[in-house]
């Protein structure tokens, strides 16, 4: 029995000191990789609570920037030079990133109606004579993608090159249930997983998805925004309780920059290199100019976080954003106070209740920092709010598919879209104000324990 006492307590003390071991590597990790302030004291603190499980949680989710031999290779982004010639500090940023100027294009359409969204994406599918490449984080199978899947399947028939991909965890039912892409496959498609959970384990990192959302068609126009595939975002018929969102297309130079884009992350899950067919960009004209800003883990940098400050900071009459989840950083909640202070109209509108529950009660904390200020917040009362914009004064506006939080800004692999048009800061003013109609200023007085409950989320705020 004592013997038997004696082996426990050895292996009790053995366990405490791996566990105090795991924690100082993980801890000089953090150090190494120049962590935050704020990060470093939410992993402390989650593994003070719960020691070995949060040590196990940092491993899966703490990597950001990979450096392993299995990690994407950084966007190899083509440096080009167009006719936009306006001052402008965001494209100034950006370029000294390595991203591409903003390029022409001759044709550009906003679509916030997601019955208009499906018409426009069905009616692409049925006049794409050569290619079709479709990158999404969610592909439900519903009644909405089983009619784009058929359309598809006939275009792979006819001969038509199909490539479609898909992120393994946002679509996990349709990555563990693949046989509903069989058909699609059989005609002469190819579908490929993002970091499939199950193959190459050492491949896969589950907490850096791509959040992307790029559909490409015959390399000459493409749609990209916020909306994934199912009917949650888009379909033939009106239904109130479809989320809201946009979709954008964009006809001209800039296919060849989502082209490469695509190419990029297709080749990391196949190994199939892409080559660009469509008309290259200095022969194309047009009044629109978009400039493509990919973020995440394939790039060396945080061009766009950066360019987001610098935009903030610029501002001279507003900035009005939409976000379903805004949970900043405090560079970037500070970026917005300023701006306030400054005389900048600046507003604030997100869903009045989030999908995430975890989010609702974080994001809380954030919204009454900025209320706090004279900023307005308002809650949008309709259906989820998905859409992400951010209008900058007249001088344009970033849509695409990045949140305001740590996931979109730091981790996942994301594309924003710098849309510098008269015509489309107009449209979209029109679309937030259509919004605003239809939202509830947030004036909400709450008791000490809720504020100390949402300030303490804070905390967990950089690992969501």
């Amino acid at each position: 029995m004592e013997e038997l006492l004696s082996k426990n307590i050895i292996l009790y003390h053995g366990l405490i000191i791996v566990g105090e071991l795991l924690i100082i590597f993980v801890l000089i990790h953090m150090l190494y990789k120049r962590r935050t302030p704020t990060s470093i004291i939410a992993w402390l603190l989650s593994m003070i609570l719960i020691p070995y499980i949060s040590i196990l949680l940092y491993f899966i989710f703490g990597s950001r920037k990979r450096t392993n031999r299995y990690k994407k290779e950084h966007i190899k982004l083509k440096k080009r030079k167009h006719r936009y010639d306006k001052s402008n500090p965001i494209n100034e940023v950006l370029r000294s990133y390595g991203i591409a100027d903003a390029s022409e294009n001759e044709n550009f359409e906003l679509y916030t109606d997601s019955t208009e969204a499906y018409i426009a994406f069905m009616n692409s599918i049925e006049e794409a004579e050569k290619s079709i490449y479709i990158s999404t984080y969610v592909f439900k199978y519903d009644n909405t993608t089983k009619s784009i899947l058929e359309a598809l399947t006939k275009k792979a028939k006819n001969g038509l090159e199909i490539k479609v991909l898909i992120d393994s965890i946002g679509s996990l039912s349709l990555y563990l249930f693949g046989y509903k892409l069989k058909a699609l496959q059989n005609a002469g498609a190819k579908v490929e997983f993002f970091m499939p959970i199950f193959r190459m384990p050492l491949r896969n990192y589950i907490n850096l998805r791509n959040h992307r959302k790029i559909y490409i068609f015959d390399n000459k126009k493409v749609f990209s925004g916020g909306m994934n595939l199912s009917n949650e975002y888009l379909g033939s018929n009106e239904d109130r309780s479809r989320w809201e969102d946009i979709l954008f297309l964009a006809q001209g130079s800039s296919a060849e920059l989502f082209f490469e884009l695509f190419a990029s992350d297709w080749f990391y899950a196949s190994h199939e290199k892409l080559s660009f067919t469509g008309i290259k960009q200095n022969n194309i004209n047009g009044s629109t100019f978009i400039q493509v800003v990919p973020s995440g883990p394939d790039m060396p940098n945080d061009a766009l976080y950066e360019a987001l400050l610098c935009a903030i900071y610029n501002a001279k009459e507003r900035i009005w954003i939409v976000t379903p989840y805004f949970i900043p950083n405090s560079s970037l909640i500070q970026a917005l106070i300023i701006a306030k202070h400054k005389g900048v109209d600046v507003k604030l509108i997100t869903p009045k209740e989030s999908d995430h529950i975890l989010v609702n009660l974080t994001r809380s904390s954030f919204m009454r920092e900025l209320e706090e200020v004279g900023i307005e917040v308002s809650l949008y009362n309709g259906a989820m709010l998905h859409a992400k914009a951010i209008l900058f004064d007249n001088l344009g506006v970033m849509l695409g598919s990045v949140n305001l939080d740590n996931r979109s800004l730091f981790l996942n692999y994301e594309v924003a879209t710098f849309v510098y048009s008269d015509k489309t800061v107009k449209d979209v003013q029109s679309w937030m104000n259509r919004l605003l109609s239809n939202s509830t200023i947030s004036k909400e007085e709450i008791k000490a324990p809720r504020r100390i409950a949402e300030n303490l989320m804070r905390i967990i705020a950089p690992q969501l």
